[in-house]
């Protein structure tokens, strides 16, 4: 993974770490409460609607694109501490508790991702976030279908991969939205240099 790449990683991971604190300070750890597939069901939702934003081109209410992305990384993060917590019977975990186990799966799926970039660079940087939408949503689908089957599989990876691999596409969409914006702040700001060039020529030519 380049330089660049582990830093955005990490910042991005940064604002859904203070995200998913704040909220644990307010409610607690209410979500421990939802079974697997009622966060998969959740997850699925914000896949969607990104989805529906996408092709409508607008949205009528509630938070954008980037706060769905980030909803999906919280989601998915707490998944796999529940799949880690699955014998623990306690619905009120102490937030620096709850925290650790954030850190160390965030940890865990940074790191595959360094090693994914291994094997096939940074393809992904070239992906429509279009493209990255319907590959959650895909396998979103592939986990619905596990789960219906009892987690039991043939020959795939079992549902904790498809957790890391949604958190990991969910920061390369926000990571190419990012780089997107600060595309058009920087093409706004060479516009407006090149216009003040422009009307100082002509100021000059008379």
């Amino acid at each position: 993974m380049t330089d660049k790449t582990l830093a955005q990683y990490r910042q991005i991971m940064v604002t859904c770490r203070q995200l998913f604190d704040q909220k644990n300070k307010d409610y607690g750890t209410s979500w421990r409460i939802l079974r697997l597939p009622s966060i998969t069901d959740q997850i699925y939702i914000k896949a969607q609607r990104i989805r529906t934003i996408q092709d409508k081109g607008s949205q009528m209410v509630g938070d954008d694109i980037a706060s769905e992305f980030i909803g999906i990384i919280n989601y998915s993060l707490m998944a796999l501490i529940q799949i880690q917590l699955r014998n623990d019977t306690r619905l009120e975990i102490p937030l620096r508790e709850v925290t650790e186990y954030y850190q160390k799966h965030s940890e865990v799926s940074q790191q595959l991702l360094s090693h994914k970039n291994h094997d096939y660079g940074e393809a992904w940087r070239v992906m429509r976030i279009t493209s990255i939408t319907d590959i959650i949503l895909m396998k979103l689908l592939r986990i619905k279908r596990i789960e219906d089957n009892q987690g039991k599989t043939l020959v795939s990876e079992g549902i904790d991969a498809g957790y890391k691999d949604m958190i990991n596409y969910s920061v390369f969409a926000l990571i190419l939205m990012m780089e997107q914006n600060q595309n058009q702040v920087n093409n706004q700001a060479n516009n407006h240099e090149q216009n003040h060039e422009r009307k100082n020529q002509k100021i000059e030519k008379l």
